[in-house]
């Protein structure tokens, strides 16, 4: 199966939550591969679990790197990375601003009140009835109200930053022109939100990342606003989308989704194996660069080649994970790298375990028998991202939901 000229990468177009086929078969006959994306130099593509690991947390591969080099990506437009483009000591140096934040005891005490979020959502889409839109009657507001209090950000500026957010992930849906606009737009605005907190400082994430730019000259006036907005986007983007998307896949699962409703305090596991299953991005991204001749896969990496990681099929590989196309809600396996593995690892995945948890718990518990509110075939999903998702996800549930206070788990 080996071939010297690179592949066309991605493989396919994106179909709902399916994860193509052919990643099965580079793992099994060629798990190093040459691709080629749209945009940028050729890269290797890594497909299984243990080379993914090695590319995402050995410092013989770089992220930093990749500044100034014709990076293969998806889209045409280049834009600064900031953290996502550092390496150790730069990048420990921005991430320790924000790591306290998000420790899992300091999100645990979130908990609380991503519920009491949780349950206003549910309290409104029974008030109002059926059908709701999943996606914007709960999976987008949950996360939005968490990390706006979280950071600091006013929430009732959503409808500005939702839509500048798109900027960030989309790949086809907004010309370059506009997503260098809406990205512009973002970044003053948080230029502005921050000079106001620094007049009227809270006890806020914002507001200690500010007291270390001028206090401690610990970052620079740029690369606050870069880690503002990131921590602003990434804080509910994916989480909004893996809502709707774990729910598509329990409904779409029914044995899965009886033996949940069943068993409430499965809600953990779940979401950890829905991480692993559930394939978000559309293609691989963030290539690492090698700093010397590097042995993977078996073949020979080259100083200055660039290698992509699959993280949707590395979670599928046999060699770690028995029956990995199966969706098993008490799968006792490695961990997934659905957050990503080493230096990069997703700075808020347990912020994100924690809502993906509330709101599953809270959707099987609030609306019992959740269904489509009339087929799968009335789901619209998103085009031109990074990631994949419902855009549109209509919901219906039986009449009697639990609108009582001691009907809440």
């Amino acid at each position: 199966m080996t071939t010297t000229e690179p592949r066309t990468y991605p493989f396919s177009e994106a179909d709902r939550l399916n994860l193509d086929p052919f990643y099965a078969r580079l793992r099994e006959s060629e798990p190093l591969s040459r691709i080629q994306l749209p945009f940028g130099e050729s890269a290797w593509l890594a497909t299984r679990y243990e080379d993914a690991k090695v590319v995402l947390g050995d410092p013989r591969f770089s992220r930093a790197a990749s500044v100034g080099r014709d990076e293969p990506r998806l889209r045409e437009r280049r834009q600064a990375m900031g953290i996502l483009a550092m390496d150790p000591p730069d990048h420990t140096r921005l991430r320790k601003l924000v790591a306290k934040a998000f420790t899992a005891r300091r999100v645990e005490r979130l908990r609380p009140r991503a519920q009491e979020i949780a349950d206003e959502l549910a309290d409104g889409m029974l008030r109002e009835g059926a059908p709701a839109d999943l996606v914007e009657d709960f999976a987008l507001p949950l996360p939005i109200a968490v990390i706006c209090e979280l950071l600091g950000v006013p929430f009732e500026d959503r409808a500005d930053f939702r839509v500048w957010s798109d900027a960030f992930l989309s790949t086809t849906k907004l010309t370059p022109e506009q997503a260098e606009d809406y990205i512009g737009r973002m970044h003053d605005y948080m230029a502005g939100l921050i000079d106001r907190r620094r007049q009227e400082p809270g006890d806020d994430l914002m507001s200690a990342m500010i007291s270390a730019r001028d206090d401690e000259d610990r970052l620079t006036e740029q690369e606050l606003v870069q880690l503002a907005a990131g921590i602003l986007v990434a804080g509910h983007e994916t989480t909004a989308t893996q809502i709707p998307n774990f729910v598509y896949v329990l409904l779409t699962h029914p044995e899965r989704l009886a033996e949940l409703r069943a068993d409430p305090d499965l809600v953990p596991a779940a979401v950890e194996e829905l991480l692993r299953y559930v394939p978000l991005g559309v293609a691989s991204a963030f290539p690492r660069y090698a700093l010397e001749d590097v042995e993977l896969g078996g073949v020979t990496v080259r100083a200055g080649d660039p290698v992509l990681v699959s993280l949707s099929s590395a979670n599928r590989d046999e060699a770690v994970y028995q029956d990995p196309d199966q969706l098993d809600l008490l799968r006792s396996e490695a961990s997934h790298i659905g957050f990503g593995h080493g230096p990069h690892h997703c700075l808020g995945a347990q912020l994100a375990r924690l809502e993906l948890q509330v709101a599953l718990r809270t959707l099987l518990t609030r609306l019992p028998g959740l269904r489509f509110a009339d087929s799968e075939a009335d789901l619209r999903w998103k085009t031109g991202m990074l990631v994949r998702g419902p855009l549109y996800m209509p919901i219906s549930w039986d009449d009697q939901g639990a609108n009582r206070e001691e009907d809440r788990l």
